[in-house]
């Protein structure tokens, strides 16, 4: 099952995705959310759009996005390492980096000379989880979506962690929407720069498999629904430029496509007084000016919002899933 977060017109719904690329594709509405505490309540609104008719949006708006450095050895070999890593790599994205298929990634020329992208398989977890054994990984997985994870390649060498280099708002495009049904032990992933494929491997290439990035990452911090993973680039990483066209292809999931523009600072500050979709919902403006609805509980985290609502009357952690949806 394809499951997209789309706009139409004023409104923000999820949405299951029918029909074949090849054929007219539409998008029935949802009721409900596919993370909220009763997944049992999502069903059929009984809307339907055309596909061409919507604006497909970042499929999750995550609390964190958790990504894998190095798990592709060409990669590694690539990127000048003479001995493949001994555990996983872990590095995060900010929530902030998240933008949707279609988006544009804003090159900041005036901070990095390079920008590079990096197609990856990118997976949505479905349940607040922690210290999940790989045998039970797939039991916390929601779907599975693609990502490119744009990286300011000589700012990722000049300051030895990669935060900056990574960060960026729009540096994190996923989409075009969620599967739901597939396995990720086996799919072909490639990259194209208008038109001319610059990556290309299969996810059975990867050091680390994704249940195994499952248990590794659920033992470090606790994942919270909605949550990405990112699993790593395979070889053939390269720069962008003004201009380009960028499309991230996962065999049984879809394209994500994006197009590269130039960064200006002085548009960036004006566009402080719109809300961009993946932006938490109260922002300080540089003039002291709030934006937006409500703040979180003092003292509270996300993490802490997130094991209230899922633990019952006796304080125990039910582990369920996504559910299903009903007609």
């Amino acid at each position: 099952m394809r499951i997209a977060r789309f706009a139409k017109g004023d409104g923000v719904a999820y949405g299951v995705v029918e029909g074949e690329s090849e054929q007219p594709q539409v998008i029935a509405e949802l009721y409900g959310h596919p993370f909220g505490v009763d997944p049992a309540g999502v069903r059929y609104t009984g809307n339907r759009y055309p596909l061409a008719e919507v604006r497909l949006l970042a499929p999750v708006l995550p609390s964190k996005v958790v990504a894998v450095g190095k798990n592709y050895a060409e990669h590694v070999r690539e990127m000048g390492g003479s001995e493949l890593p001994g555990e996983p790599v872990l590095f995060l994205k900010p929530s902030t980096s998240v933008t949707g298929p279609g988006d544009r990634i804003a090159y900041p020329v005036k901070i990095t000379d390079r920008v590079d992208y990096e197609g990856e398989l990118a997976v949505i977890i479905g349940r607040l989880c922690r210290d999940v054994p790989r045998e039970r990984a797939a039991d916390v997985i929601f779907g599975y979506t693609c990502a490119n994870d744009v990286t300011a390649r000589d700012l990722q060498a000049r300051d030895g962690q990669w935060t900056r280099a990574k960060g960026f708002d729009t540096f994190c495009p996923l989409g075009p929407w969620m599967e739901t049904g597939t396995d990720p032990a086996d799919l072909g992933i490639t990259t194209a720069v208008n038109g001319s494929v610059r990556q290309h491997a299969r996810t059975s290439e990867l050091l680390w498999s994704v249940p195994a990035l499952i248990e590794y990452v659920s033992s470090v911090m606790t994942l919270l629904p909605g949550d990405v993973l990112l699993t790593g680039t395979p070889e053939g990483v390269g720069p962008m430029t003004d201009g380009d066209e960028v499309s991230v292809t996962i065999e049984s999931i879809g394209t994500l496509t994006n197009r590269v523009v130039i960064r200006d600072l002085r548009i960036a500050n004006a566009e402080l007084h719109s809300v961009p979709d993946c932006l938490p919902s109260r922002i300080l403006l540089g003039d002291g000016r709030r934006l937006g609805g409500r703040l979180d509980p003092p003292g509270e985290s996300r993490a802490d919002q997130h094991h209230r609502a899922e633990r019952g009357p006796g304080g125990r952690l039910p582990l369920r899933g996504p559910g299903e949806l009903r007609g």
